[in-house]
């Protein structure tokens, strides 16, 4: 399903994004939105709760390797749960370039739909039976659209609890 009239017109990250679901057999639907300058703003851009906002982050594994951790966007990854889960005891977030290099998006389009690696994917217990997330879609201005449990099977992803609530701002 695609909100805009021009495919081919598309940027190379969605391209990637929506071959990838294709290929998964997964339903995708990438809608273009303006910028949002926080998560409320975002949410309310896409007609959801933050909640549904499908934070897409890059890991990296102590051994060099990546993973994907998918949690919603009012909460933070935990990584005591994370680090138990994966069997390991260091894990980290990588720099934005280094993030880039190791899935092909930029900060703020990542997705492990169409990533230049396909890398284990651990989404949030929070996300069960959310049928309509939205999550970053491969470019700037975009978002796609997924049901949560479909993606889950369609990447094999690890279901378990891996984030804490956002701590309060001050």
């Amino acid at each position: 399903m695609e909100n805009s009239s021009d495919t081919a017109a598309q940027p190379e990250g969605i391209e990637r994004v929506r071959a990838d679901a294709a290929r998964l057999g997964l339903d995708v639907e990438i809608v273009e939105r303006p910028a949002a300058d926080s998560l409320e703003a975002a949410a309310a851009l896409l007609a959801l709760e933050p909640a549904d906002i499908m934070k897409s982050l890059v890991v990296k594994r102590h051994d060099g390797g990546f993973l994907f951790a998918l949690i919603p966007g009012d909460r933070q990854i935990s990584w005591p749960k994370l680090r138990a889960l994966v069997g390991v005891n260091r894990l980290s977030m990588p720099h934005q370039d280094v993030a880039r290099e190791a899935t092909g998006y930029e900060r703020g389009t990542i997705t492990p739909l169409g990533s230049s690696t396909p890398w284990p994917v651990y989404l949030d217990a929070a996300f069960a039976g959310r049928s309509r997330v939205a999550m970053g879609a491969g470019a700037h201005g975009h978002s796609a659209f997924v049901d949560a449990d479909a993606l889950a099977a369609a990447l094999g992803a690890t279901v378990a609890d891996i984030s804490d609530p956002m701590a309060p701002r001050s």
